[in-house]
């Protein structure tokens, strides 16, 4: 059984649970090795306490789910099933307590659905205690990580050949999400980001037609999935000569990153991370422009706990 399974199950009396329902397909992946998109359609992972679990899923997906998954008790619905009545015969008369569920991955419709088939006394949110397990990576997530992070750094070097005045933002968008595939990932982990000129200025801006020009700064805001992992990058490099500003510009941010890096030790508060930063851009004077946090926990998700 997959070791984050068995430590849930473990954690389950602690935290008072009497069964818990995973909904997140991410963290069906997570718990079980079995990777999907359901789309519209319900998947889950039931656990009920002293009992063996169960994957719930479409039944399009079956033979998947039984060529990954380390659950091997499949129940399946079709497209003209209510899939919350399996939930039901699941728990049969049984009366239920505290069931754990994904609150912030749960539509309103859905529990609706979930409370008519299941009429726990209690709905816990297992949100928490599932980031909080996911924050603590295993040696295999680590290096899944760092080859996510090598191919994308991989891609970005094969793009630079096609950096020139005259190409746009965009050119080098759909260029970079083909080299991304054509290194090996499974695609962009979030929506690739180049930015020249003035555009490098914004946290979250969006690419377009902007021809790249002598002068220019050119960002790079770039990731990838492989394997269940993502990767997140920033690259910012100048074309030809760029103006002094800017040089002081980039060198404040570079010192700031660099202090930040060295304040990222075991036991320190995340707080001094991004204090370390900030001084640094405060110092040079550009503090009123630092309107984002300094960084943000990696791993299944481009963003996840902590931040």
């Amino acid at each position: 059984m997959n070791n984050a399974l068995t430590s849930l199950e473990q954690q389950m009396a602690g935290e008072g649970l009497d069964a818990l329902l995973v909904t997140d397909p991410k963290h069906v992946y997570y718990l079980t090795g079995f990777a999907s998109d359901p789309h519209e359609r319900f998947l889950g992972l039931l656990l009920i306490r002293g009992e063996e679990p169960m994957l719930i899923l479409p039944a399009l997906d079956a033979e998947a789910a039984q060529a990954a998954s380390s659950v091997t008790k499949i129940l399946t619905h079709t497209d003209t099933d209510n899939p919350y009545n399996l939930l039901k015969d699941c728990f049969g008369s049984n009366k239920l307590g505290t069931l754990g569920i994904e609150k912030e991955h749960f539509s309103v419709a859905r529990f609706e659905h979930l409370t008519a088939a299941v009429p726990a006394e209690r709905f816990s949110d297992i949100g928490p205690l599932l980031r909080s397990m996911r924050s603590k990576k295993t040696p295999d997530e680590v290096k899944r990580m760092k080859h996510a992070a090598e191919l994308v750094e991989e891609a970005l070097r094969r793009v630079l050949t096609h950096v020139k005045t005259g190409v746009t933002e965009n050119d080098l968008v759909a260029e970079l999400e083909y080299l991304m595939k054509k290194v090996g990932a499974s695609g962009p982990s979030f929506d690739t980001m180049v930015l020249s000129g003035p555009k490098t200025a914004l946290p979250h801006g969006v690419p377009g037609n902007r021809v790249i020009q002598p002068g220019d700064f050119l960002m790079f805001d770039i990731g990838v999935y492989a394997d269940g992992y993502a990767s997140d990058i920033t690259r910012t490099f100048a074309i030809e000569s760029v103006d002094d500003k800017l040089v002081t510009i980039y060198n404040t941010v570079l010192a700031a990153n660099e202090a930040g890096i060295a304040a990222s030790n075991p036991g320190a508060p995340f707080g001094s991370v991004d204090k370390a930063a900030r001084d640094v851009i405060e110092e040079a004077g550009f503090g009123e422009y630092f309107l984002h946090r300094v960084g943000h926990g990696l791993g299944m998700d481009v963003h996840e706990y902590p931040s």
